[in-house]
């Protein structure tokens, strides 16, 4: 592959970067009971909080959980409490926020915005993800989310790729994640997801399913491929699916031209999926918006798909309304960040220890499916 394949332009890298370390911060908490402290609100449990998260981050119950009760934030609007996780190596702590309605969870960096709050969102993002200042963001409007209590904000880099970020009515902004502390995680997906016709490995009677939702330009996604690919599928062989599902983030500039490509050659030669997926995953660097189509034709040109054919695929754009679907299935069962899997329809975020995500396996193959 010529050098220029391995040229990315700087502001989408840091840009990506920020879901990047968003998913990252959003996995590594971890979360039990305490005492009452005075004027702890009560509107959510420390019971309800604790199950929302293992079931969200698909915390193992072998790993103890310690949860303040929540009390009074600073940040209007908000309550919050100290979550900590011991799985017996070591601690970790993180802020936990909740609205003063019990109805939304959000984790990240909060932050207070004044009168010029797309100056001052963009500052604090500059700071939190050590975005330098020669990369240009740009801040869009508020507008209506899908969220009652929040607006969103869009920050971007000049060619229209970006983030939207949530403000709330009290102008409190969350760098980081938003959830709907009411979502019913178990059955939702199960009712939701499409699982015919989809590109998969294994039996279709296997007890496990786990579906993925992968950005092919993300890099935490392209690890995680390799542990389902050389770990995780030989491991249990014909006892799981693995059901694959194209999910590119906005924030990426040739993720969206791959999927198409992907899902073209699933069309086109089923067999040839998860190789040419796999493939490019592992020279994920050497691609660019510039030279995504080359690169993408000269790559399944060494599996052996049909060139031309998968080359009017990708010009037409025949395989954007399985993409579309699989995008809007997604959002429909809570996925925000890139990986994303469902273990029998347990939700996964991010990319757990090989030791931990083999638990949770296990523990569904011991369960009804």
């Amino acid at each position: 592959m010529k050098q220029n394949f391995r040229k990315q332009k700087l502001s989408r890298a840091r840009l990506g970067a920020v879901a990047v370390l968003m998913a990252a911060l959003c996995f590594a908490i971890a979360l039990s009971r305490s005492h009452a402290r005075p004027g702890a609100v009560a509107l959510v449990s420390t019971d309800k909080l604790e199950h929302f998260l293992r079931e969200r981050y698909a915390i193992p119950m072998v790993t103890k959980i310690a949860i303040e009760p929540l009390h009074d934030s600073s940040f209007p609007g908000f309550t919050e409490t100290q979550v900590v996780m011991d799985d017996g190596k070591a601690k970790k702590n993180q802020t936990v926020y909740v609205t003063k309605d019990g109805r939304y969870l959000a984790l990240g960096t909060l932050v207070t915005l004044g009168n010029d709050p797309g100056t001052e969102i963009v500052q604090k993002i500059r700071a939190t993800f050590k975005v330098p200042e020669t990369t240009v963001l740009k801040a869009g409007p508020l507008e209506k989310s899908k969220f009652v209590e929040f607006q969103q904000m869009k920050i971007a880099t000049p060619d229209g790729k970006g983030q939207d970020f949530f403000v709330n009515h009290d102008h409190v902004a969350v760098l980081g994640e938003v959830m709907l502390l009411e979502m019913n995680l178990r059955a939702k997906p199960l009712r939701t997801m499409v699982l015919r016709d989809q590109p998969s490995v294994g039996p279709a009677s296997a007890p496990v399913t786990i579906v993925e939702y992968a950005d092919l330009q993300c890099p935490m996604c392209a690890k995680f491929h390799d542990f389902l690919e050389s770990e995780l599928l030989p491991h249990y062989g014909d006892k799981v699916r693995l059901v694959f599902k194209e999910f590119p983030l906005p924030i990426h500039d040739w993720s969206m031209t791959a999927a198409i490509a992907d899902q073209c050659t699933y069309q086109i030669s089923p067999s040839n999926f998860l190789p040419y997926r796999s493939m490019i995953f592992k020279h994920q660097d050497g691609f660019s918006a510039a030279n995504v189509r080359t690169a993408l034709l000269q790559y399944s040109d060494e599996i052996g798909i049909d060139h031309d054919k998968l080359a009017a695929c990708i010009d037409s754009k025949e395989s954007m309304p399985r993409i579309e679907e699989n995008k809007r299935e997604g959002d429909a069962i809570g996925v925000n960040s890139t990986p994303t899997t469902f273990i029998n329809g347990r939700i996964v975020v991010g990319v757990p220890a090989p030791e931990e995500y083999f638990a949770l396996v296990d523990e569904a193959l011991r369960s009804p499916k």
